[in-house]
């Protein structure tokens, strides 16, 4: 009999890709979604990839009463993984009770019934941003977690904090907190991928819609940082080389592998690529120019990051393969896909 996965936030931009995974791996897969960032139709999808189409529950965790009969009607749910949260650094600085209350009132809900379920724990997804503006890179998992510089990085540093307590308090299950960097790119399929409402917060969502014609030009927020171009740095991830490792990181939490019920892992390439690269990785492979103008510096915004991912490497048996060019060949596919541009 299969085991059955729950993936929250599922109908999402990794949930969704991590979904493929868990099926192709011969899982079952529930989601529960409150399509606040999302749209079912990308069950759609997932069924067109895999040939099964996901159970959806439509609600939002951070309704306990509705959780609790969730996990009635699913009492032989194996194992969590939880993408469920709001996630625009940007809008966190204008929004932070919004996030506070979302990110973290949804995991405190789960962490509070998870002990009456069958369960054996928890991926959690976290992020590079527990990790503030680091002082050396790359980032290992051994650099100080700073002050976040935003809402958003503070939620993920305090929902980690709390996964920490509830094991030390003498909770029986296991939770492994993956701190990815920046996800891009798309499904090979082109029939899932990032699909942001209204105007995207993330960079190549909103280049693809540059080159779609849906947005006038690229804003570049700042070029006068310390980097070699003086734009942002980040360390961009292929999202289905990211789907694979919550695959993985699942997979020891079934098999209680790992020494420890607390884990946490970088997940990224190992490189850094500025803002004007991937800009110009788009030009290549789409052969199109893209006007773009140089705005301020954006409250929130680190000036370089990137991941030393060995502990993945050697513990989770984890690599990433995909790199930069098809991370954005295939956003930009799943772009024409989906504007029903011709290739």
């Amino acid at each position: 009999m299969k085991e059955k996965i729950l993936v929250t936030g599922g109908a999402g931009y990794i949930g969704s890709h991590t979904a493929v995974e868990l099926i192709e791996r011969g899982y079952e897969v529930v989601i529960i979604d409150d399509l606040s960032n999302s749209e079912e139709t990308v069950l759609d999808g997932i069924e067109s990839i895999t040939g099964t189409r996901p159970d959806l529950a439509v609600f939002d965790i951070c309704d306990e009463a509705k959780l609790e009969l969730f996990f009635q009607a699913h009492p032989d749910i194996a194992a969590i993984i939880h993408f469920a949260a709001a996630k625009a650094v940007g809008e966190s600085v204008s929004r932070p009770l919004h996030y506070y209350r979302n990110n973290i009132l949804s995991l405190v809900n789960l962490l509070e019934v998870l002990p009456t379920t069958q369960a054996k724990g928890i991926v959690f997804s976290s992020s590079c941003t527990v990790y503030g503006q680091p002082d050396t890179l790359p980032v290992t998992e051994e650099e100080p977690v700073k002050k976040a510089l935003s809402p958003y990085g503070n939620t993920k540093q305090i929902c980690e904090e709390i996964l920490q307590d509830a094991i030390a308090s003498g909770a029986d299950y296991r939770t492994i907190a993956l701190r990815y960097f920046n996800p891009i790119g798309a499904h090979p399929s082109a029939k899932i991928g990032e699909l942001p409402r209204g105007v995207p917060n993330n960079l190549v969502p909103f280049i693809t819609q540059t080159g779609a014609g849906l947005r006038e030009k690229i804003q570049i927020f700042g070029d006068d940082y310390n980097t070699p171009d003086g734009t942002c740095v980040r360390d961009y991830i292929h999202v289905v080389d990211l789907a694979k490792a919550h695959v993985i990181a699942t997979e020891r939490i079934l098999k209680k592998t790992a020494p420890e019920q607390y884990e946490f892992f970088n997940l990224g390439t190992g490189k850094g690529s500025s803002v004007k690269e991937i800009v110009d990785t788009f030009e290549k492979v789409s052969g199109k120019e893209l006007p773009k103008t140089i705005s301020p510096r954006r409250a929130g915004d680190v000036e370089a990051v990137y991941a030393d991912t060995r502990r993945a490497n050697e513990v989770l048996g984890w690599k990433s393969e995909l790199g930069l060019e098809e991370m954005i060949s295939s956003a930009w596919a799943w772009e024409k896909s989906i504007r029903g541009i011709e290739s």
